[in-house]
């Protein structure tokens, strides 16, 4: 079982996008910038990250199927 705030790629694409939301609507003060960016930045790395282990895995499979690479 996933714990409540167990970050999983739908709520990091989220959070990703309310934060670029923000700053296009201009939502975002100068001081609480550095920290948003920093944010944006590792979400950007998480779902990068899983994207790779999903293909990493989708390759798996279909390299263990009768034909494939």
């Amino acid at each position: 079982m996933k714990k409540k705030d167990e970050l999983t790629y739908s709520s990091a694409y989220e959070a990703l996008q309310q934060i670029v939301t923000a700053l296009q609507n201009e939502q975002i003060s100068i001081d609480d910038l550095p920290a948003q960016s920093a944010r944006a930045t590792e979400l950007v790395q998480f779902c990068k990250n899983q994207l790779r282990q999903t293909e990493e895995a989708v390759a798996g499979l279909v390299g263990e199927l009768p034909g494939g690479n």
